[in-house]
This record gives structure tokens, C-alpha cells and sequence, in this order.
């Protein structure tokens, strides 16, 4: 029995499993919206929410801490300075997670995990259909004809 021991294995070694989480919060702080499995937007939720909790309560031992964790000076200077100062009057709950049906290939559900709050224009936006069938058609024109 498993009494105690709080987050799902992944059926990974538990280095792996560290590795997993941090890597989901790099993405997730650095996008803030990703789309991953179900379970793994779960156990990544309480993780990435104690990370703002740290940027948000400040000081350089936790300015030290963040990095240790995060490995990214950009990224954790965007946790203490940006973050930190969107959710200054919110006692938690920074993160959403949204169900988004099943993956293609083994039928595993998949979630959006995103930052309340986020910045929508991280969010690149796909050119238009038109505008790429206009680019097209000009490239394949001769100039003789």
C-alpha cells in the first residue's frame, strides 16, 4: 500500500518523474497553456501552484530556490516579477486545468492545463488558409504567361 505517498508514478523512477514535472512547468510558465495527458496536468497543477506561491512571497532565498528547481533565469525572473505580480491578490488557484477528449493514437485523455489569467498573445496564431493559397499562387505563376 502507498499510504503517504501523495502524486501517480507515471511508471517512472522517481529522477524521471522529477525531471517530467519541472520540464511541464518550464513549458507551462513559459507558454502558459499546454496540452498534455490528464493525469500528468494534475499532478503537474499542485507543482506549478507552489512555484508561483514561491515567486509571489519573494526574497532572494526563494529567488535561489526557484532557480534550483526551474534551471532558467529568464523563466524564473518572469515567476518573480510577472507572475508574482498578476496573482499578488489571489490566494491560489493559479492554474486551469480543461479535459480536451482523448489522444488519436491509445485513446488516453488529454487536458489544457493553462495560467488563470494568461497572456493571450504568447498564444502564436496559424496564418490563414487564404493567405497561404495567395502566397502560393503567386510563387507558381510564370511572369511570361
Amino acid at each position: 500500500m502507498r499510504h503517504k505517498f501523495r502524486g501517480r508514478q507515471f511508471s517512472r523512477p522517481s529522477g524521471q518523474r522529477k525531471a517530467l514535472l519541472v520540464a511541464l512547468a518550464k513549458a507551462l510558465f513559459t507558454h502558459e497553456q499546454i496540452v498534455t495527458t490528464l493525469a500528468k496536468a494534475k499532478d503537474l497543477r499542485s507543482y506549478a501552484e507552489k512555484l508561483v506561491t514561491y515567486g509571489k512571497k519573494g526574497g532572494l532565498a526563494r529567488c535561489r530556490a526557484l532557480f534550483a528547481v526551474l534551471r532558467d533565469d529568464a523563466l524564473t525572473e518572469k515567476v518573480m516579477s510577472v507572475l508574482a505580480e498578476r496573482y499578488r491578490t489571489r490566494p491560489g488557484g493559479y492554474t486551469r486545468v480543461l479535459h480536451c477528449g482523448f489522444r488519436q493514437g491509445d485513446r488516453a485523455p488529454m487536458a489544457v492545463i493553462e495560467l488563470v489569467d494568461r497572456d493571450t498573445t504568447l498564444k502564436p496564431t496559424a496564418p490563414s488558409r487564404t493567405a497561404e493559397a495567395a502566397a502560393s499562387e503567386e510563387t507558381s505563376e510564370s511572369p511570361g504567361a
